[in-house]
């Protein structure tokens, strides 16, 4: 069945719009990113848009969009542009084609280059970075993915950002778009602390996993690179281990920095590997550190503190903004400063009732201003500026959440 490039009359009611098509575009299939758009596509599906992904094929990504029932398209593509990058746009064009979507959803810096040279400002196009590319590169690198962000935002309807930090970094770098501020969100039905009940279904209390050993058990949930600086909490971990006897590093995550983060490692250290379930981790967590180099906001701190666990977060843009008061400035440490991380993951393992009031503060904190629910009907309000859409039952399930179908 053909589907129209533009919202679809509907039949009873000639003056009301039907449900768009929403076209995703990703290149990681792993890690934050993937958890973000798998939870923003069941969002999407609930609400009754159509929704397709276009990614590569594999990873964590595929699996649970398949398990959603949600149309996924292969779209070959390397994390980094280069000479590849004039066949990635031209197979993105042809999907484009092939599906004809109403609007275009880019998530990351890759995505967000070869979707909008394939829509070339032909439909909306809403451009998600989750962090800057440039942030995270140097020299020649740097200048060229800021060069390409200032000149590609012409072509982005919509630059959606996940932290006032990263909308004022693309302004200070001179990229001039139209910004949207929308923080990220976290299912806090499936990320609650231990022996809590889900809200939405009353069912089964959550349970931890079994403790790590028998001491105190720090968790870093992410992937495995340069950018989350697992690098920089192994420089720090035997400091807290002299000082926390018994203490247990897990590091929870896949990535091009495994095999050389593993080299050396002690064996207070374990790696875990990807995983669907990260929940458990951070149940298993007496704290969760995320001692990243940069930043959009960054998923798993809010993860973590969704489940009531304190977290340390280095002090760059999207970072600190994700943290409640309550954990500033002592959960805050400077980017790669091992000695600094070091002091303040210790002293969290040696203060059980400091632990649990950060914890309890942090639960409150995302249920707030981080939940799942607001985060996605923000980026569906979005979606219906760009369309135009008048929404009716027609659109939306009758089940579906209010600020939706209002």
């Amino acid at each position: 069945m053909r589907i129209s490039p533009g919202p679809v009359p509907c039949r009873a009611t000639p003056s009301v719009v039907c449900a768009p098509h929403i076209l995703h575009v990703t290149q990681p299939v792993e890690g934050e990113i993937a958890r973000a758009v798998t939870d923003l596509v069941t969002a999407q599906l609930a609400a009754g848009l159509r929704v397709t992904v276009a990614c590569p094929e594999g990873g964590t990504l595929t699996e649970g969009l398949r398990a959603l029932d949600c149309t996924v398209l292969r779209w070959d593509a390397t994390r980094s542009p280069g000479h590849r990058l004039p066949d990635e746009v031209r197979r993105l064009a042809r999907l484009l084609r092939e599906v004809r979507p109403d609007l275009v959803h880019a998530h990351s810096a890759k995505a967000g280059v070869a979707a909008r040279l394939a829509v070339h400002g032909r439909m909306p196009t809403v451009f998600q970075p989750h962090a800057w590319s440039f942030a995270g590169a140097d020299g020649v690198v740097a200048q060229l993915a800021l060069g390409w962000e200032r000149f590609g935002a012409r072509w982005a309807t919509r630059v959606l950002c996940v932290s006032e930090a990263e909308r004022r970094a693309g302004e200070r770098y001179g990229i001039t778009a139209r910004w949207q501020v929308i923080p990220n969100g976290v299912d806090t039905d499936r990320f609650r602390p231990e022996g809590e009940r889900a809200r939405s279904d009353g069912g089964p209390p959550a349970r931890a996993k079994p403790r790590v050993g028998e001491g105190p058990v720090v968790v870093c949930v992410g992937r495995l690179c340069r950018q989350q600086g697992q690098d920089v909490l192994l420089q720090a971990w035997p400091e807290v281990v002299r000082r926390v006897p018994g203490a247990r590093l897990v590091l929870v995550g896949d990535g091009p920095d495994a095999e050389r983060l593993r080299a050396g490692a002690p064996a207070s250290v374990e790696f875990a590997g990807a995983t669907a379930d990260t929940a458990a981790w951070y149940r298993a967590a007496d704290v969760v550190v995320l001692p990243s180099r940069w930043e959009g906001i960054g998923l798993a701190p809010l993860e973590a503190m969704a489940c009531a666990r304190p977290v340390v977060v280095t002090n760059v843009d999207g970072a600190r903004e994700s943290l409640p008061p309550g954990h500033l400035p002592s959960c805050l440490v400077p980017p790669e400063d091992p000695g600094a991380l070091a002091r303040a993951v210790t002293a969290l393992l040696r203060d059980e009732p400091r632990r649990t009031a950060l914890g309890a503060q942090a639960r409150a904190h995302v249920l707030v201003t981080h939940d799942l629910r607001h985060a996605t009907d923000a980026v569906i309000d979005v979606y219906r500026e760009l369309l135009g859409m008048v929404t009716t039952s027609c659109v939306v399930p009758s089940q579906s959440r209010e600020s939706i179908t209002s």
